[in-house]
């Protein structure tokens, strides 16, 4: 059985997404999530779908070994960022590595980089009058989005779509092709 341990700062509609999806697998579980945010809904969505949650303070992650011991004792083949807003530390990074991964809301290497996540990047391809955006499922290394591309999907941004039309339609591809691109990366297919 493989094991993910997914970390997320939020909402967690992907970790969510996630756990359901594996829910009656034979060859993956979730088996944690991860939080930087005592007050993240993230927490709620894992307890109510029976998955062990933790939050963590910005020590226990890139001060101490904290987070990377409970990360050794759950000994995860995959590390999954949904929604996961600090700069993983090194530590971990050389404990897994090419074990940790990223959903990204854009095409990087556009609009990818510190600050550059949510609504932010939405407003910014907005702004930047752009005709496509998408997601990118990434490696995380040492910098912010800029670990090897393990996929992209696309969609259209018309001249009429808002940032929360954008955001919509990103949903709707993380939701489509997250756990299924997690899944192949698992079970060696891609």
């Amino acid at each position: 059985m493989k094991r993910i341990v997914i970390f997320a700062s939020g909402s967690g509609t992907n970790a969510e997404n996630l756990i359901k999806f594996f829910h009656n697998s034979d060859n993956v579980s979730v088996i944690q999530v991860l939080t930087n945010n005592p007050h993240a809904k993230v927490l709620e969505r894992a307890k109510k779908l029976k998955v062990s949650a933790l939050s963590f303070n910005r020590i226990a992650f890139s001060k101490t070994d904290d987070v990377l011991n409970v990360l050794k004792a759950s000994k995860p083949d995959l590390i999954v960022l949904a929604g996961f807003l600090w700069k993983f530390p090194e530590n971990i990074l050389n404990e897994f590595p090419n074990k940790v991964i990223n959903v990204h809301p854009a095409l990087l290497p556009k609009y990818g980089g510190k600050g550059m996540y949510g609504m932010h990047v939405h407003e910014a391809v907005v702004a930047n009058n752009e005709t496509e955006t998408g997601i990118t499922i990434h490696y995380v290394n040492e910098h912010y989005d800029e670990g090897a591309t393990i996929f992209q999907a696309k969609c259209d941004v018309s001249s009429t779509d808002n940032a929360n039309d954008v955001a919509a339609k990103i949903h709707e591809l993380e939701m489509e092709h997250f756990p299924k691109v997690v899944e192949k990366l698992l079970l060696k297919k891609i």
